[in-house]
């Protein structure tokens, strides 16, 4: 089963009563999601604000949280666990793949990306709506699934040789060539880390590759994709891209929330330069 779904296929769905379509988008430029939201949706859609939807209590961004306020937040969006959940953002492929994985975590039964998001919605010529949406309060049943999260110590056993980390940041970042853009994180990567920047496994429109090109891009970052993997990134959200990749391929992974900004922000954690 793909985790993708078709424009097409969601244009072909729209009014099923079961759909839940969910526009996940967040911008690291800090420009106002919501705001876009308001000014073109696809119809029927609800803003999912992943600031927010977070642990408040973490001085790290948009972390984990808790199962309960998890399900307190999509319930209010009038999602429940049993829906079918579409998730899209306005990029193509950037923060959906963040909350695709956080739903997934949380006991969603099917929940897929839009394969290629709003613009090729868009670029397809597919109705879109504008202002706030109004969801009906639905009960999500939150069971968290632990094993899909990684924390420090497993990271620092991956760089011992328990699994692979791959990192989605660009190659400047990872070589600590560009500055990170959080204030006091340094540059760098973790030593024996793997780069893999996010936008490789997609193609020019967005969409993520297909098959034997998607595995290939893994190939060529020198992933072996028989080995367990822990995907990473700044903050935990690209390296939800990762890890819908090694879905799609049939592999699993564990996403590494506290991601850069965490490890980079610390002083007792190795840091390579290249």
């Amino acid at each position: 089963m793909s985790f993708l779904i078709s424009v097409e296929d969601l244009a072909d769905r729209l009014g099923q009563p079961n759909l839940r379509i969910v526009d996940a988008s967040w911008h690291l430029d800090g420009r106002d999601a919501r705001a876009d939201f308001q000014q073109a949706h696809i119809p029927g859609a609800v803003f999912f604000d992943l600031d927010a939807v977070s642990d408040r209590d973490s001085p790290l961004p948009h972390m984990m949280p808790t199962p309960t306020a998890f399900a307190e937040a999509v319930g209010a969006l009038g999602v429940a666990a049993d829906d079918l959940i579409v998730i899209y953002d306005t990029a193509g492929l950037f923060s959906a793949a963040r909350v695709w994985w956080m739903f997934r975590t949380m006991g969603a039964r099917d929940v897929r990306v839009l394969d290629g998001g709003l613009p090729v919605w868009r670029s397809r010529g597919f109705a879109l709506e504008q202002g706030d949406a109004a969801a009906q309060p639905a009960a999500f049943d939150a069971i968290e699934a632990p094993s899909a999260v990684a924390g420090l110590n497993d990271v620092r056993d991956a760089l011992k040789g328990d699994a692979q980390v791959i990192d989605a940041r660009s190659a400047g970042r990872f070589a600590g060539k560009a500055a990170e853009p959080r204030p006091g994180v340094r540059s760098g990567h973790m030593p024996g880390a793997l780069n893999l920047p996010f936008g490789q496994l997609l193609d020019s429109d967005g969409k993520m590759k297909p098959g034997d090109a998607l595995a290939q891009a893994f190939v060529d970052a020198g992933v072996d994709l028989a080995r367990p993997a822990i995907t990473t990134c700044g903050s935990g959200v690209t390296a939800a891209v990762l890890t819908l990749g090694l879905a799609e391929l049939g592999r699993p992974s564990r996403l590494y929330d506290g991601s850069w900004s965490e490890w980079g922000g610390r002083m007792d954690t190795p840091v390579q330069t290249d």
